[in-house]
């Protein structure tokens, strides 16, 4: 029986509000680079690939200067990538480098808020797990969340990030459920799918972007109103 769910933040949550498209094609299109709408989904999906990849070896918050510059170029040339163009390292830097200059925030998804009032009328423990270097707190009430999450767990609370186990086992701890009580909703296979399953967690993979269509190491839902009915198939 289900006791607990835990929600990844970026991609599975909230996103990107101008969207990840209209930032990436205002910073490129000053460098006289053309990305699509598609392109830019394809290629976020490599690059945040990469990105839980990197988490997985060595945390991007203890990389060195000329190892994040390193890593960030590959994920902006990754991103533009998507789109059938092909950029140097130096200039996915300097692209990456503009991009870091323009404003935006992080906004819930629509389905997130509706589908939550769902799970809680289910009595089940509801919890964030998130690898940004923040408060917990902060987070929560950034995203208009504390009335729906009983707890958050972030790397800067555990020293540790998905998809080592330490914070899965934070947030086991916070829930009071067991691992096969426990549900982790993410977007990404390494830090999300594999990381749960590591610690004995059940995984849904949300593929908001259609990223993963044909996977089967786990369920995969497209919308977050998917995921109430799916829990009846765990009890």
């Amino acid at each position: 029986m289900i006791k607990a769910i835990f929600f990844d933040l970026y991609g599975t949550l909230a996103g990107f509000q101008p969207s990840r498209y209209e930032i990436q094609s205002a910073a490129c299109v000053e460098f006289g680079v053309t990305v699509t709408p598609d392109g830019i989904l394809r290629g976020y999906g490599a690059a945040d690939a990469l990105m839980a990849q990197q988490n997985a070896v060595k945390r991007i918050r203890d990389l060195d200067r000329q190892e994040r510059i390193d890593f960030f170029s590959e994920y902006e040339r990754l991103v533009i990538a998507g789109s059938d163009v092909d950029v140097t390292p130096e200039l996915a830097h300097e692209i990456w480098l503009r991009i870091r200059e323009m404003p935006y925030e992080m906004r819930c998804f629509d389905d997130v808020l509706a589908a939550m009032d769902v799970l809680k009328q289910q009595g089940l423990s509801l919890g964030l797990i998130s690898n940004l270097d923040v408060d917990a707190d902060e987070v929560t009430q950034n995203m208009g969340l504390t009335q729906y999450l009983d707890f958050a767990v972030t790397s800067r609370d555990v020293g540790s990030t998905k998809p080592h186990p330490p914070i899965f086992n934070a947030a086991l701890q916070r829930s009071g459920a067991l691992p096969d009580e426990a549900i982790h909703v993410g977007d990404q296979i390494t830090s999300d799918i594999e990381g749960a399953m590591g610690v004995g967690i059940n995984p849904v993979l949300l593929d908001r972007d259609g990223n993963h269509v044909g996977i089967t190491m786990c369920p995969r839902i497209e919308t977050m109103m998917e995921l109430p009915g799916l829990i009846a198939d765990y009890a």
